[in-house]
């Protein structure tokens, strides 16, 4: 009988779990950047072998909220831990432990499912440094594994999936074998070029975007999918960083997400950006389930 069931990696902003999510499945369904808070939804990874499946779900990482997005974001994040059947707890070696990462902990206490703590970014530390790191993490949570692994280059993933699969029930399937996430392709055609502009503005612009995909279209058969896209900004200054001058940044962020969404849809694309102000939209519930970050599904 095939195992089933979903597993959560939660933990604070920028300690890997969207570049563990895209290890595990081989390929990339979760955009990433070095900048804190990239993820916003619940992204669904699909991982399918001869053992069963397993549902890995990115979320949001755990922060104070500033604003209204930023309360859907840790609300999705915690809402996620009373739904699956093992939580992976994500903290950076790098880093040791912070009041973020205790303040998730605190949360974990109150709940009954398996938690593993997955010490991550093993290879930029001493091997002596990560061993008085998991003694720290110890004393402060009894945690049913403790994994220690490199998302970037793969080390001792293999043994987290093991490990998932060891804690499983037997189940049904719930994906078909060959689909990687539960998430249309608008989405990741929007977040796509939302990671093109985190990675290419500076700390003033990220975190105050969406993408709105407004079309999708094939001009004919053969031809180019054409997708019109609209980058949303809080104000006019941010709305000239991202066109640039002589709207070469607009341009070079239209380069590099053409390319990912080619490789994603497996055909050429047109792809058309626009950038449109909305004032102070993080905090305004109609933009917020505009842009797809609906507050009722949580």
């Amino acid at each position: 009988m095939k195992k089933s069931g979903f597993a959560a990696l939660i933990g604070r902003p920028n300690v890997g779990k969207s570049t563990l999510l895209n290890e595990l499945l081989g390929q990339k369904i979760a955009i990433m950047s070095d900048k804190p808070q990239t993820t916003r939804n619940r992204i669904q990874g699909v991982y399918t072998e001869e053992r069963g499946q397993v549902v890995f779900i990115d979320t949001p990482g755990i922060h104070k909220p500033k604003h209204r997005l930023g309360d859907f974001m840790t609300k999705v994040a915690q809402t996620t831990l009373k739904e699956v059947d093992v939580v992976l707890f994500l903290v950076d070696a790098k880093e040791g432990r912070g009041r973020g990462d205790d303040f998730i902990m605190d949360k974990l206490k109150s709940i009954a499912t398996p938690v593993f703590l997955v010490v991550n970014k093993i290879d930029e530390v001493h091997p002596d440094e990560l061993l008085l790191i998991i003694d720290d993490y110890r004393k402060q949570l009894e945690f049913t594994e403790i994994i220690p692994i490199s998302a970037l280059h793969g080390n001792n993933v293999k043994t987290l999936v093991d490990q998932v699969f060891r804690y499983l029930e037997a189940g049904p399937q719930y994906y078909p074998e060959d689909q990687v996430t539960d998430h249309p392709e608008r989405f990741l055609m929007s977040e796509m070029i939302r990671e093109k502009v985190l990675h290419l503005t500076t700390e003033e612009v990220p975190h105050s975007i969406a993408v709105d995909i407004e079309q999708i279209k094939r001009r004919g058969e053969g031809s180019a999918v054409y997708i019109g896209a609209v980058i949303v900004v809080e104000r006019s200054s941010q709305k000239g960083i991202i066109i640039g001058k002589q709207g070469k940044m607009l341009k070079e962020i239209g380069r590099k997400a053409r390319e990912d969404i080619e490789a994603l849809l497996g055909s050429k694309i047109f792809l058309e950006l626009y950038v449109k102000v909305e004032k102070d939209w993080r905090n305004k519930g109609k933009y917020l389930k505009e842009f797809g970050y609906r507050e009722d599904e949580y």
